[in-house]
């Protein structure tokens, strides 16, 4: 059984998160700078064996795509080249990096931590992540 993987896609920085092998808890991995974001795929898919991934699917609050959305399409076509072999899922991210935000917030982290935009990236994927177990739970 394989691992779900979530990825918050960023132009600079790229959220994870990943659930426990038996897919119940979803768990934030890491922040990387999107630019290393498939090497670092490459490393921690040979190490672990991930099912699919889902990347969150940024969209305008009347559901119309974001300007952000043709970077995330651009970064899933090279996903599905560079490892055609994994399954990829997009889903609905909006609201997350606010929720993400409050999340830090009441988890009582000293002001310079919760300023940290690494630490409410891979929060994000989190969420992304909890939602997506979610609808198939």
């Amino acid at each position: 059984m394989g691992r779900i993987m979530a990825i918050d896609y960023g132009s600079k920085r790229t959220g994870l998160a990943v659930t426990d092998p038996l897919k119940i808890v979803a768990s934030p991995l890491d922040t990387i700078a999107t630019h290393l974001l498939v090497d670092f795929l490459k490393g921690y898919l040979a190490k672990e064996e991930v099912e699919s991934i889902v990347i969150g699917d940024p969209r305008r609050l009347n559901g119309q795509m974001s300007e952000t959305t043709h970077l995330t399409n651009q970064f899933v076509n090279k996903l599905k080249k560079e490892i055609p072999t994994i399954k990829i899922v997009r889903m609905d991210e909006r609201f997350t990096s606010k929720i993400a935000e409050k999340s830090v917030l009441t988890m009582g982290l000293p002001k310079m931590k919760r300023q940290d935009k690494s630490l409410i990236d891979k929060v994000s994927a989190t969420i992304i992540l909890q939602d997506y177990l979610n609808t198939i739970a």
